[in-house]
C-alpha cells in the first residue's frame, strides 16, 4: 500500500488544539481500487493510540467536483489532536462514473476502517462520518440506507459498514426536488426510483444512526426546508439527531462552528 508520511509536531499545529501528543499523517493513501483506479484518502492519528474513534469525511461539489482538499474541509491533523483517527477521501465523480460510484466508495472507506481498525488502534464501534452539501448527503445516506442494494466495490468485502453517527453539514435529503438532483442519474433502473432509494429521507428506520443536521436559511446550493423535512422526519421516527439551525451562513462547509458542533453531537451520542 502506496504511502506518504510525515509525523506533525505541536509547532505545527494551532495553538488551540495543543494536547501534547505527536500525530502522524499519511497522504495519498491507497483505501480502494474500482475499475482499476485507485482511491486515494489522506489519514490522521494520533502517535501511539488506543480505541480511538475514527472519524471519515466526504467532500461536497455535487457528485461531479471537489476533492478530499476541497474548501474548509475536515483537517486530519487537527481531528487527530483532537484524539481521533480521522480520514478524508476522494471519490469517482459522476462526469465519469455515474451514481452510485460515489456512495460505493465512501462504503468502501468505512470498510477499509474497519478492517484496519486493529493496525491503528480504533474502535470499531465508534466510527463517525461527516460530509458537507453532496457529501453530507452520503454521510446520511450511511446513516439511513447503509449498504442498501447496492454491491460492494472496491475492497474490504468482508469488512464491517457501519457506523455510529453521521453529520450532515448543509446535505440534500430528497434528490427527487432537488435542482441538481439529476447529476444522481444511474445508468440502469427508474431513475425517479432510483433517487428514492438515494434520498436519506425515505430510508429512515428503525435502524437509522443518530443524524446531526446543520443548515442555514440561506444556502442557495441546497434549499433550507430539506433539512426542516429531514429533522421531523427524524423525530417522527424517534432517532436520535439534532437540527442545527443557522440563518446566515449560506452554503456550509466545515467551519469552526460545524467542528464545535460536530465534537459536541459526538459527545451526547456517547453519552448515551
Amino acid at each position: 500500500m502506496n504511502r506518504i508520511i510525515g509525523i506533525v509536531t505541536l509547532a505545527c499545529l494551532l495553538p488551540a488544539l495543543a494536547s501534547g501528543q505527536n500525530v502522524v499523517v499519511e497522504k495519498e493513501l491507497i483505501y480502494g481500487r474500482a475499475h482499476g483506479s485507485a482511491l486515494l484518502a489522506d489519514i490522521g492519528y494520533p502517535e501511539n493510540g488506543e480505541d480511538l474513534p475514527a472519524i471519515i469525511y466526504v467532500h461536497g461539489g455535487r457528485w461531479r467536483g471537489g476533492d478530499r482538499n476541497y474548501r474548509q474541509s475536515l483537517q486530519v491533523d487537527q481531528w487527530a489532536d483532537f484524539g481521533f483517527f480521522a480520514m478524508t477521501i476522494d471519490h469517482r465523480l459522476v462526469g465519469q462514473t455515474p451514481a452510485p460510484a460515489a456512495y460505493q466508495d465512501f462504503l468502501c472507506a468505512i470498510r477499509w476502517v474497519h478492517a484496519h481498525a486493529e493496525e491503528y488502534g480504533i474502535d470499531p464501534d465508534r466510527v463517525y462520518v461527516i460530509g458537507d452539501s453532496s457529501g453530507g448527503h452520503l454521510a446520511a445516506l450511511a446513516a439511513t440506507l447503509g449498504d442498501g442494494p447496492y454491491e460492494r466495490s472496491g475492497g474490504w468485502d468482508g469488512a464491517r459498514s457501519d457506523i455510529r453517527a453521521a453529520i450532515s453539514a448543509a446535505g440534500p435529503y430528497e434528490l427527487n426536488t432537488l435542482s441538481w438532483g439529476n447529476l444522481w442519474t444511474p445508468m440502469e433502473g427508474n431513475v425517479e426510483e432510483q433517487r428514492r432509494i438515494a434520498s436519506p429521507i425515505h430510508q429512515i428506520t428503525a435502524a437509522t444512526r443518530p443524524i446531526l443536521v446543520i443548515h442555514s436559511d440561506d444556502d442557495r446550493s441546497v434549499p433550507v426546508q430539506q433539512a426542516h423535512d429531514m429533522a421531523a422526519a427524524l423525530e417522527a421516527g424517534n432517532i436520535q439527531h439534532r437540527f442545527v439551525h443557522y440563518t446566515d451562513r449560506g452554503h456550509m462547509r466545515i467551519t469552526d462552528e460545524v467542528i464545535a458542533e460536530t465534537r459536541a453531537f459526538i459527545e451526547e451520542v456517547e453519552a448515551r
